[in-house]
């Protein structure tokens, strides 16, 4: 009998060990993506990773930062993969050798944000330029991330193609918040101010108060997002096979479908155009 009840708790063992190693070995089959907040706050990740883990067994951990904040942890080695959307700062994350080869995966587009009383007037507005002149002009509120941002990037080359001098205009009416796309429209939101956003987050948010989409349609909003692995050659820990999946994926048939899919109040988000 305790021979028996010997074995018995040798194989207990030996059974607990082989589940535990085995999901161990389960857990090992994860990436951390570093990425810009438009990606999780517009609810694209929440769409598109359980596909992804579903199709190949690997889980996505997702820092979402500002792009700058995104390309630091690349920098660092603490992320595998950057999906972020300031192409200026890609290519010279490429340029210093912390990124293997930057893919296209999708696009959408910058809209100046504002309330329906419209103080500045900008209503219907195609030259963004002209928008925030009179932003400027008027000194009415304006919010802005202020946190290296791909879109914060965009908005400071805008002014810069508005001919407005922020350092000698900036005031009250400017207000710099260092956050991130979700923040700065709730802050929006709750002061009746204009900002820029991506197209994709302010479809997804729900706190609009009064404001409304005042301009829109320019080319020089544009919003191209990309992809790439971090270079393993500077940092050892950088899982490439798996992360090279994630990218291989999402410029996929497969993965590109999925974005054109999400919709938000049937609108699409996101344009899939890895194949440019």
């Amino acid at each position: 009998m305790f021979k028996r009840i010997l074995t018995a708790g040798f194989m207990g063992l030996a059974f607990s060990s082989l589940v535990i190693s085995g999901g161990a070995r389960a857990q090992e089959r994860s990436i951390t993506v570093a990425s810009t907040t438009s990606t999780e706050q517009s609810g694209l990740f929440a769409h598109l990773l359980p596909r992804f883990t579903s199709a190949t067994g690997i889980a996505v951990k997702v820092v979402a930062v500002g792009t700058g904040q995104a390309l630091d942890i690349g920098r660092r080695g603490d992320a595998d993969v950057v999906f972020v959307h300031d192409k200026v700062a890609e290519e010279k994350f490429l340029g210093e050798g912390f990124g293997v080869k930057r893919f296209d995966v999708m696009y959408n587009d910058f809209v100046v944000i504002g309330p329906k009383a419209d103080p500045a007037r900008i209503a219907g507005a195609k030259d963004v330029a002209e928008s925030l002149k009179k932003i400027a002009g008027a000194k009415a509120a304006f919010v802005s991330r202020g946190d290296r941002s791909g879109t914060h990037e965009a908005e400071l080359r805008l002014w810069k193609i508005a001919g407005v001098d922020l350092a000698a205009s900036k005031g009250d009416w400017y207000r710099e918040i260092g956050q991130g796309m979700g923040a700065a429209l709730n802050m929006a939101s709750s002061s009746n101010a204009y900002l820029i956003s991506d197209r994709g987050t302010w479809l997804a948010f729900k706190n609009r108060g009064e404001l409304a989409i005042l301009t829109e349609g320019d080319k020089r909003l544009f919003n191209q997002y990309g992809v790439m692995l971090v270079n393993p050659a500077k940092h050892s820990g950088v899982k490439a096979g798996d992360g090279q999946a994630f990218i291989d994926w999402l410029i996929s048939p497969a993965g590109q479908a999925a974005i054109a899919d999400y919709r938000v109040g049937g609108e699409q988000l996101f344009f899939p155009n890895a194949a440019n």
